[in-house]
Parts: structure tokens; C-alpha cells; sequence
């Protein structure tokens, strides 16, 4: 890239998530910082079938890979932060998608948008329309 020319919001949008990394990312931005155990905890005590630590573990080394969770060393253990908060998260993805899909599709995408706005109700098309402005 050259410099000073800015990324696009889709080059620096998050990975999406699977099913298990959502799962591991919303008991993370629900404890602020965790380590494997208290994610595992968190989430086992209400799965059908609880989960090893070693796929927990597993899963949150991936997600620092991936750039969504930073990571540091207490003793022996490894505690994790989202880089993200959760809306921050969900808007930039959102943003990567949307704009995903007008560089893919063009005005087909947008009719599709604008005919989905046109069956909101006013007072969510009022809101839209205010988020859309940044107000």
C-alpha cells in the first residue's frame, strides 16, 4: 500500500467468527479479560456437552492469532482481552460485509437494501436514517 493512502474498513475488519470462537468471544467480552479456565467454566456450565480445556485453549491461541484477542503472561497462565469491544466489533464487520457485497453485487445489492429499508417501520427508518449520519 502507499503510504498515506488509508485501508479500506473491509482490510481492516476482523475475521469473522465460527460458531465456537463466537461463543469463546462473547463470555470473553462478557468477563472484560479471562483466562482459558474461567471461559471454559463460563461456557460449559451451560453447553449440553462440556468441552475440554485443550479445545478452549485451542480456540483462544487461534483468536490471538487471529488479531481479535491480545494476550499476556501472569505466572504461569495466560489471560486474554478482546482487541475489540463487542459493538466495535460487530460494526466493522458489518461494515466489511455491506461493503463485501456492493463491490461484489453493485446496484443489485443496494436495490435489495433499499427495498428491505422501504418494509421497516417509520420510526426504525428514522433511527437508520440517524445512525446513517452519525448522530
Amino acid at each position: 500500500m502507499a503510504p498515506g493512502k488509508a485501508k479500506k474498513a473491509s482490510e481492516q475488519a476482523p475475521p469473522r467468527l465460527h460458531e465456537l470462537e463466537s461463543e469463546v468471544m462473547e463470555a470473553v467480552w462478557s468477563l472484560g479479560e479471562a483466562n482459558v479456565r474461567a471461559v471454559m467454566d463460563a461456557l460449559n456450565e451451560r453447553a449440553e456437552k462440556p468441552r475440554a480445556y485443550t479445545t478452549y485453549m485451542t480456540i483462544m491461541a487461534r483468536l490471538h492469532q487471529k488479531g481479535v484477542l491480545d494476550r499476556r503472561r501472569e505466572g504461569n497462565t495466560d489471560v486474554y482481552v478482546p482487541v475489540l469491544g463487542r459493538d466495535e466489533y460487530i460494526t466493522a464487520r458489518a461494515q466489511a460485509d455491506v461493503e463485501g457485497l456492493v463491490a461484489e453485487y453493485g446496484d443489485v445489492a443496494l436495490s435489495h437494501f433499499a427495498r428491505q429499508v422501504a418494509t421497516l417501520d417509520p420510526e426504525r427508518r428514522r433511527a437508520l436514517q440517524r445512525l446513517a449520519r452519525g448522530s
